[in-house]
């Protein structure tokens, strides 16, 4: 069994203007449930996390929460919300009032975007990550390498909460070792903390254009050693992957990139850590890697 803890669908035209920039230009286009499932069968994948797409509007979760209903390997929806304002109570109740409202397993801020590298030290975030503690969702973390220690201090500061590191913490792969040099100590010191698990996601667009699996190693391998396999888990970042490789090169490139590990640690971090840190229990055995329900 594998579980993709990671990807996104869009519609550009729905307001994804972060989708304008030159760069992407080839992911600039629609991505549905039905793109998302021929990938799944072809990659042998049984079922995916849903997370918000940088539209940073509530009209996403409910477009996402119906596509999670309608659609059988989408487990579980990561929306997006305002950790920073005043109603997060009230916005996760009426998330969770939506049609597929049940999906709905975490919220996410595009914290990565906030040019203040501490701001997860701020009262108001404290408060809705607080919230978010209370109502028994998890909080992805989208953030930048040098975000990580004020990550590391929120992740102290709630302990009730499920922390999901996203991407590892966007390290500069394609800086080699003074990237890994800048990035692992923060890391450790995030990892510390129990109550927060990490996505192998993302990284093959952090490394550069010529990346090869041999890139990706040193990263992993220090991922595993401070989280163990137990708390840590695949996400393919797929439409995004597609700058650098297709979905079945990612996963390809995770286990290659893998340093020695056991059967069993290799299905914690395939399926086992995402169906534990997201409840999704209940919903493997309903998933299957073929078409839309």
């Amino acid at each position: 069994m594998i579980i993709d803890a990671h990807h996104h669908l869009w519609r550009p035209e729905r307001g994804y203007t972060w989708l304008d920039a030159p760069e992407l230009a080839a992911i600039r286009r629609p991505f549905t449930p039905a793109d998302l499932t021929a990938e799944l069968a072809a990659a042998g994948v049984t079922g995916t996390v849903l997370v918000e797409g940088g539209r940073c509007h509530p009209d996403e979760a409910a477009e996402f929460l119906g596509h999670a209903a309608d659609t059988a390997p989408i487990l579980a929806v990561v929306a997006w919300l305002d950790v920073a304002a005043d109603d997060v109570p009230a916005t996760v109740a009426r998330y969770r009032r939506l049609r597929g409202g049940g999906y709905l397993a975490g919220v996410r801020s595009q914290v990565q975007g906030e040019p203040d590298p501490d701001y997860l030290d701020r009262p108001d975030v404290r408060r809705g990550l607080a919230a978010l503690a209370d109502a028994g969702l998890a909080f992805d973390l989208v953030i930048r390498a040098d975000q990580l220690p004020a990550a590391a201090r929120a992740a102290r500061a709630v302990p009730g909460l499920r922390f999901v590191l996203d991407h590892l913490g966007k390290p500069r792969i394609d800086e080699g070792d003074a990237g890994l040099r800048s990035w692992r100590g923060p890391l450790a010191a995030l990892a510390a903390n129990p109550n927060v698990t990490a996505k192998l996601s993302g990284l093959v667009t952090e490394a550069a254009p010529t990346w090869t699996p041999e890139d990706l190693r040193p990263f992993v391998a220090v991922a595993v050693a401070e989280f163990g396999a137990q708390r840590l888990m695949f996400g393919s970042d797929w439409p995004v992957c597609l700058l650098r490789s297709d979905y079945p090169g990612v996963l390809r490139a995770l286990t290659a990139a893998l340093p020695p590990l056991s059967e069993r640690e290799h299905r914690e971090i395939l399926a086992g850590t995402a169906v534990r840190t997201y409840g999704l229990a209940d919903r493997v055995g309903a998933a299957h890697p073929a078409g839309p329900a």
